[in-house]
C-alpha cells in the first residue's frame, strides 16, 4: 500500500506544496513542530532514507538545502534545523524547522496550529523565495 507521502506525489491527497524537482517534494507539514516545518521527501517511495541511491541522496539533500535557504529568508530563526526520524511514514523524508535554540527541534513538543489560509500564504512565501 502505498505511504500518505505516496499518495500526496499522486495528487490523491492535498498539500501546501513549497517546492518540486523531477526527483522531489517539499511542502508543509499539517502538525507542525514550528512555524514554516517543511518536509522535503523523494517522490520514489523508499522507506529508509539511507536505502536511497546515492543518485537520489545527493539530488534530496541539494533540494533540501534550497529549500532551507529559501525557508530561513521567509521566516526569521537563528537556524534551520535539520532532523531524519523515520518512524511515523515509512516514506524517507527530511524535517526542516525554523530555530532558535536546542529543544525547537523537540517532536514531543505542542505542535503549532495554523488556518489552512495561514498554510497556504507561507507555502506560497517559501515558494517565492525559492532560488
Amino acid at each position: 500500500m502505498a505511504s500518505i507521502f505516496s499518495r500526496i506525489v499522486a495528487g490523491e491527497i492535498p498539500c501546501y506544496k513549497v517546492a518540486e524537482t523531477e526527483d522531489c517534494l517539499a511542502f508543509l507539514d499539517v502538525s507542525p513542530i514550528a512555524y514554516g516545518h517543511v518536509l522535503v521527501i523523494p517522490k520514489k517511495e523508499v522507506d529508509y532514507i539511507f536505502d536511497i541511491d546515492d543518485e537520489l541522496f545527493v539530488k534530496l539533500h541539494l533540494f533540501s538545502k534550497k529549500v532551507a535557504i529559501a525557508l530561513k529568508k521567509v521566516v526569521p530563526c537563528v537556524k534551520i534545523g535539520v532532523a531524519v526520524v523515520g518512524i511515523d511514514v515509512p516514506h524517507a523524508h527530511i524535517h526542516l524547522a525554523p530555530i532558535n535554540k536546542g529543544g525547537d527541534l523537540s517532536f514531543e513538543k505542542e505542535r503549532v496550529q495554523l488556518s489552512p489560509e495561514e498554510f497556504k500564504e507561507l507555502a506560497a512565501k517559501i515558494s517565492a523565495a525559492m532560488e
